[in-house]
């Protein structure tokens, strides 16, 4: 059993599990996931000063671009939270909801609030001028969110919903949603 086999069974016991753990965990998980955005944030602050070039957005035009960028962003991030806790569960993957949350946003994209964080990022780059947000940061952002998702959040979802699992994943893209009707 590998590292992220074994990542994946923690987060499956702790999940399926009705114990303070669970209730410890749920918070340090959104603190972790918060705290991953900013670290992105504060990365590019500190990579632009290295970088011979930036965005050159004067003020207010960056601010004009960037608040329909994070309005977007934001709307698929909220509405998965939504939809979590109208299912008595969180996003964090110590707390999920009892069921398989695919209905509303969940029917066209897997990860929206990923999908929302990567169009935030991308805001929040155009906000402050930043290349390296926009061009390096946000890129490996999806990466890395990509092989969490791929080695341990996924094999956990299949364990825990099974066949049900298998067939939405077949079905719904994981980040960008499929353009057109079903």
């Amino acid at each position: 059993m590998g590292l992220s086999d074994r990542y994946a069974e923690i987060l499956y016991q702790i999940a399926t599990s009705r114990n303070r753990l669970k209730i410890i965990m749920t918070p340090v998980g959104a603190i972790f996931w918060f705290g991953f955005g900013v670290l992105m944030v504060l990365a590019s602050l500190w990579l632009d000063r290295f970088l011979p070039m930036s965005l050159g957005l004067p003020s207010p035009v960056n601010i004009f671009s960037a608040t329909p960028v994070l309005i977007m962003g934001a709307t698929p991030s909220l509405w998965a939270l939504y939809r979590f806790i109208k299912a008595r569960g969180t996003p964090v993957p110590f707390n999920p909801p009892p069921r398989l949350v695919t209905g509303g946003i969940y029917s066209r994209v897997r990860n929206p609030m990923v999908l929302g964080w990567i169009i935030m990022l991308i805001g929040v780059g155009l906000l402050l001028n930043s290349i390296s947000l926009i061009f390096i940061l946000t890129p490996l952002f999806m990466l890395l969110n990509f092989v969490y998702l791929k080695t341990i959040e996924e094999k956990e979802m299949e364990k825990k919903f099974g066949e049900e699992y298998l067939k939405y994943k077949q079905n719904v893209p994981m980040f960008f949603p499929r353009l057109g009707s079903k």
